[in-house]
């Protein structure tokens, strides 16, 4: 919000008046008209194993995080050259695997990752779209460079989040939305609906979508059941659908109905028991067989999670170069990767300074942040990285930039990063915004809603 003088940056200046003209008691109720709204509407997110049940509200804070527009246009272009370059290398390895042949990313690491689905090899997928729906982690350090965190691809969630943030923040701040030219992303869904449809199969011309859930256990069901109601299509679980002669249908009280998209937030493993785990209750048999047949779209396709994987991603950048001919927009987290003895070695005499992360994990979980953790806590990643060094890699401790946050002591900065989500179908769009995630605990750089981070409203202002 503020330069290092002091001074507001110019794309801050109308919520930082408002924010000094007014009262703090006044600036806590807002804050607790938010937390009554949410609750209400049902907002919650699932925390499994958590002590205190498995319903948890995610914080949301009424400072928004605020972005010039100038600045957003070079973070969109370098979202969807990202984005395109991920999809070209998903149709290339379960295709000809040029890539591969040409040495840039080692076949090791991609048909040995257990995220590469040898089933999808040789499959058609329709306009050569994997990732229909990505969300790409974004952390600015103190330098002001934007860097790319994290890619995920297989079903990236909390877009939902980003929608009734905003929905909130225009209900308790009409006023600086009156007086801001602050961008729309109310629209995602008619985006998302129009994207989906367009890779349907051939030939077409009303084609019906679904959102398949795994079920209200899920810990983003609440985004499930949101999305299709918004869309205005029908939230199916596995047990609502059936495929005859390779083409699907869901069961209605007017009879069968064909389904020609599945926008899907239910796992591979999970997606067909005669094709994956035969003891999944999620899925639905012979989906997989439908898929194959181009008989249906499943978004995001089968196998998008070996392109997202942890292992991979110190390889985007030269999949930039190889596929598009283009220097990357936005540079990724410089990475070491512990299956290199050389690398290795470097990040285990190092380990109270850097980030260690294993390759499948997420949610926060299953990672070391060596500044902030005990010596016992080093020895025992020690121990899991010589057991395991294919498992792991290591990034330096980043210095995230901070936003001004509503906290118990009143106005204070708190780390926070961007999730933006790229949509890819008819054309490859990015909504002017996404999900600023906030750690709240004072200090913390985890801000994932399962270890208690927050949210916050994300506004792209013209300048």
């Amino acid at each position: 919000m503020r330069e290092p003088n002091g001074e507001v940056r110019p794309h801050y200046r109308p919520f930082a008046d408002w924010l000094a003209r007014t009262p703090p008691a006044r600036v806590v109720q807002k804050k607790d008209e938010a937390e009554r709204a949410f609750h209400r509407v049902g907002i919650t997110f699932a925390v499994y194993g958590a002590d205190e049940g498995t319903e948890r509200l995610i914080p949301f804070d009424i400072v928004p995080r605020i972005i010039p527009l100038s600045e957003w246009t070079m973070l969109e272009r370098g979202l969807k050259q990202r984005v395109a370059a991920l999809n070209a290398f998903l149709a290339d390895i379960y295709g000809p695997g040029r890539i591969l042949e040409a040495g840039v990313v080692p076949r090791d690491r991609v048909l040995g990752n257990s995220q590469y689905r040898a089933e999808m090899a040789g499959t058609t997928v329709r306009n050569g779209i994997y990732a229909h729906v990505a969300g790409i982690d974004l952390v600015r350090a103190d330098d002001g460079l934007w860097c790319v965190l994290e890619d995920n691809l297989r079903v990236p969630s909390g877009v939902s989040y980003m929608l009734e943030n905003r929905k909130m923040m225009m209900r308790l701040f009409p006023e600086l939305f009156a007086t801001q030219s602050i961008h729309p992303v109310q629209h995602y869904p008619d985006m998302l609906l129009e994207n989906l449809r367009a890779v349907a199969p051939a030939g077409e011309d009303a084609p019906t979508v679904a959102v398949l859930t795994p079920g209200p256990y899920n810990s983003a069901y609440f985004e499930h059941s949101f999305l299709a109601q918004q869309m205005g299509v029908e939230l199916v679980e596995g047990q609502d659908l059936f495929v005859r002669d390779d083409t699907v249908f869901m069961r209605t009280t007017r009879g069968p109905q064909r389904v020609h998209v599945l926008y899907r937030r239910v796992d591979d493993d999970f997606i067909d028991p005669m094709a994956f785990r035969p003891d999944s209750r999620l899925g639905v048999r012979g989906l997989f067989a439908a898929y194959r047949a181009g008989r249906v779209t499943l978004a995001n396709a089968i196998g998008t999670g070996v392109a997202d994987d942890k292992s991979i991603y110190p390889w985007v950048p030269d999949m930039i170069r190889y596929y598009l001919g283009e220097d990357p927009i936005l540079a990724n987290v410089p990475t070491w990767r512990l299956a290199d003895a050389a690398e290795r070695e470097h990040v285990l005499a190092h380990l109270p300074e850097l980030v260690v992360k294993e390759v499948h994990g997420a949610g926060g979980y299953g990672m070391l942040i060596g500044p902030m953790s005990t010596r016992a806590e080093q020895e025992e990643f020690r121990a899991r990285i010589l057991a395991r060094p294919d498992n792991y890699i290591a990034q330096p401790t980043l210095a995230l930039s901070t936003c001004p946050t509503l906290v118990d002591a009143g106005i204070a900065p708190r780390h926070i990063d961007l999730r933006p989500y790229v949509l890819t179908g008819k054309t490859s769009e990015v909504v002017p915004g996404g999900l600023t995630r906030v750690a709240l605990p004072e200090g913390s750089l985890v801000v994932n809603s399962s270890q208690g981070g927050g949210t916050k409203d994300t506004w792209v202002v013209s300048d």
